[in-house]
């Protein structure tokens, strides 16, 4: 996207203007001057362009995958660049990192959770959200077909992993309460979800995504099945959001909205292009595996979110939802941590 800036103006005095109280113009020295004057003006209002590229360093909440894909299709078509926006792309080493590292101004950008995200805003930690990239969960409790677990009260007794500890725990304890569980034990798996479920370390797993390990596993040969959060009593959320501190939104606003829209313009390119998207991603992303990663992007796709807006009164149904219980231990006002543009 470029802008053009035209305008053709002539400055002359009219005849019989040159007298003893007149103005005199000396024509090519001042339509030059003002020529400049309006280019200056110009560069430094539009929203568009920028005086010096402005860099952003984004942190994802995991390694790159399929849910990510817009970021890089956003970068290959040239959306950050027409927006004077540099994007520098890290993965942390905890999935919480990128939370801690945005709120302190340590990374401009990261991509976190909405029920992250309302928990570490109960404890204090100064997160702005400021867009979205998946606006429905794709979180679920997995477990594998054939082993006698048909509703959730058939958990009962039995150990249940999950992954992210001081996120997926307390979800897990949420759903447990809901559903009727009153007894199951719990177990940290970390990211080994796969190597648990068919090793039998755990019953099920709260944490993995119906779009990613459900892939993995029916490639192994296994019948992945699984509850859907938001149909067995906890709310509808954002999967993944950008997050920003407000450092960096009081140094780098323009650029921030930058890239959210390009991110926007990536969607929509790529559910309209969905083959030539993958290709840029798999391109950007050569240690990804190519068929793991195509069946992930096809159940991925229906979710990346488009234009709609972050609603505030969904947030806030999530946030007083997790206080009742007790996945956080603060009252959450959300319209102070979702950014208003």
């Amino acid at each position: 996207m470029k802008n053009k800036l035209l305008f053709t103006k002539k400055f002359a005095p009219a005849k019989g203007d040159r007298g003893k109280n007149s103005f005199h113009v000396d024509r090519p020295g001042f339509v030059k001057k003002i020529v400049l004057a309006l280019i200056a003006v110009f560069f430094i209002n539009s929203p568009m362009v920028f005086a010096a590229e402005k860099k952003l360093t984004l942190m994802l909440d995991w390694f790159p995958n399929v849910d990510h894909l817009p970021i890089y299709v956003a970068r290959d078509m040239g959306y950050f660049a027409a927006k004077g926006v540099k994007i520098k792309i890290i993965s942390p080493s905890a999935t919480s990192d990128g939370l801690k590292l945005a709120a302190s101004g340590n990374v401009d950008m990261s991509v976190s959770y909405e029920p992250q995200t309302i928990i570490a805003a109960s404890h204090g930690l100064d997160v702005k959200v400021v867009g979205q990239l998946v606006n429905h969960p794709l979180t679920t409790l997995l477990f594998l077909d054939k082993k006698g677990i048909n509703t959730p009260k058939d958990l009962i007794g039995k150990k249940i992993g999950y992954t992210v500890p001081g996120l997926m725990d307390l979800m897990l304890k949420a759903f447990a309460e809901i559903n009727g569980i009153d007894r199951y034990s719990p177990v940290n798996v970390g990211f080994t979800i796969v190597p648990s479920l068919v090793s039998g370390k755990v019953d099920a797993i709260m944490g993995p995504f119906k779009t990613y390990e459900t892939v993995e596993l029916s490639q192994r040969g296994y019948h992945p099945k699984f509850f859907e959060l938001e149909k067995y009593g906890i709310p509808d959320y954002e999967e993944l959001v950008f997050i920003s501190g407000k450092k960096t939104i009081k140094e780098k606003p323009v650029a921030v909205q930058a890239f959210c829209s390009s991110v926007k313009l990536a969607v929509a390119f790529t559910k309209k292009n969905p083959a030539k998207a993958l290709k840029m991603y798999l391109k950007d992303v050569p240690e990804a595996d190519k068929k793991t990663e195509s069946q992930a992007f096809d159940l991925t796709l229906p979710y990346y979110a488009g234009g709609k807006k972050i609603d505030p009164a969904a947030w806030q149904k999530f946030a007083d939802f997790a206080l009742k219980y007790k996945i956080i231990k603060n009252h959450v006002n959300v319209n102070k941590i979702i950014h208003k543009w």
